[in-house]
């Protein structure tokens, strides 16, 4: 029995190692065969993916309603193109910049509304986004060049002759970043940061009860997030060549919200296939325009009543929060 059981654990971690080759494969192959065209719509979902993991954060593992998350998208964007506009600093030296300063920004912001809930929360980060889109259309300080934006933004480059400027070059980048993200946040769910964040989505009650500093987490998440999402808008900007107060409204938050609930909340697959939906969905049904908001309302409602968990949910196991309430009276996780 028990040599069945290797046997079964065996092949089943045997087929998603060949399954990992493949799709690596035909991402590896995909930007080949096809035109530019397809390239850059494989690079907006790419985009889409970074945002939704980033969101993921917040919303899938400590369970925080943010509708404001283009908020952060934005500082990342606009930190990257004011800085190398006018002071002329490389793209990819301002990769980690963007996210520092979006990241400071959610610390800022985030730290005297952390203890709210539910509705609350989400009402206010809808208020901190517009505020931020706001803000970029009346121009503080003449950097953010109002309704217009800034212009002129240089490509990302290595050195010497290496430059990232084509459909081709920012696929590579943009996946290249995904991956190394999607690592590093499997990582961070399977640490005492992640399993704190869980048990405070579970029950914030408890986890406190139990020695979590429930604030800390929920503020840590929000920094994270918002730094990844920072991340996104730096590739944006210099893929765009230009940044406008457009691209940011309460709608792409409103996206990356239905990334988060259309792939199931803390899933890292379900966020790439809300992103591929998201993002692919458009350009499936172009000729159907007219009708593209009443096919994509339909399917989120249907999703809602028949998969309320998302395409992919995460299975969360209760053993590690069951054996924290356990050990009450001990601090930590």
């Amino acid at each position: 029995m028990e040599e069945t059981k290797a046997i079964r654990i065996e092949r089943f971690f045997g087929s998603y190692q060949s399954l990992t080759f493949v799709i690596l494969g035909i991402f590896i192959i995909y930007p080949f065969i096809v035109s530019n065209y397809y390239v850059d719509i494989a690079f907006f979902f790419g985009i889409y993916a970074l945002l939704g993991l980033s969101l993921n954060i917040v919303l899938g593992e400590v369970g925080l309603f943010d509708l404001g998350h283009a908020g952060f998208y934005a500082i990342g964007a606009y930190t990257t193109a004011i800085l190398n506009t006018k002071f002329g600093i490389p793209i990819l030296v301002l990769l980690p910049v963007s996210a520092v300063a979006a990241g400071f920004f959610a610390w800022i912001v985030c730290s005297p509304i952390i203890h709210l809930r539910g509705d609350y929360l989400c009402i206010v980060t809808i208020g901190l986004g517009e505020i931020v889109r706001l803000a970029l259309i009346n121009n503080p300080f003449d950097l953010t060049g109002g309704p217009n934006g800034v212009y002129g933004i240089d490509f990302p480059t290595f050195g010497g002759p290496f430059v990232v400027d084509s459909p081709i070059e920012y696929y590579f980048l943009i996946w290249i970043v995904v991956v190394l993200s999607i690592l590093g946040l499997i990582r961070l769910q399977k640490s005492r940061i992640g399993r704190a964040w869980n048990c405070i989505r579970e029950d914030e009650i408890a986890a406190e009860v139990n020695g979590i500093d429930v604030r800390y987490y929920k503020l840590l998440a929000f920094i994270i997030g918002a730094a990844l999402a920072g991340v996104a808008g730096n590739i944006y900007a210099s893929k765009l060549m230009c940044v406008s107060p457009e691209s940011f409204t309460f709608w792409e938050s409103c996206l990356m919200f239905c990334i988060v609930l259309i792939g199931g909340m803390g899933s890292i697959p379900g966020v790439l296939i809300g992103a591929a939906f998201i993002s692919l969905f458009p350009e499936i049904f172009r000729p159907f325009a007219m009708y593209r908001m009443l096919i994509f309302g339909t399917v989120m409602i249907l999703m809602m009543m028949f998969r309320p968990g998302g395409a992919w949910p995460r299975k969360r196991g209760g053993v590690e929060f069951t054996s924290l309430l356990a050990r009450r009276g001990k601090k930590g996780v």
